[in-house]
């Protein structure tokens, strides 16, 4: 299943500048997978070593925040929209 990942502008120089990229899967891992796949330099920015979300990553898909809908088991449906922003901190 499509969805569109909309990617904040850190990340756009690995997908060649693009401010949203294509991607195929089922659930937020599925996606992950296929962008990684596509785009390796994305790697570090989405999961950790151990194959986790990385914690200074917010994903949303459509509106709602994975956190709360099962994080990388999170489904994707046709035309839905995955929307990755780093994680903002400060003092």
């Amino acid at each position: 299943m499509p969805v569109e990942v909309r990617l904040p502008n850190i990340l756009r120089p690995v997908v060649s500048g693009e401010a949203s990229v294509r991607a195929e899967g089922t659930t937020v891992r599925d996606v992950f997978d296929d962008l990684v796949r596509r785009y390796p330099g994305l790697a570090p920015s989405l999961l950790t070593p151990e194959g986790e979300m990385h914690r200074h990553l917010n994903v949303f898909v459509n509106d709602d925040d994975v956190r709360y809908l099962g994080k990388l088991e999170a489904k994707v449906g046709d035309d839905d929209t995955v929307t990755l922003m780093p994680a903002v901190a400060g003092g």
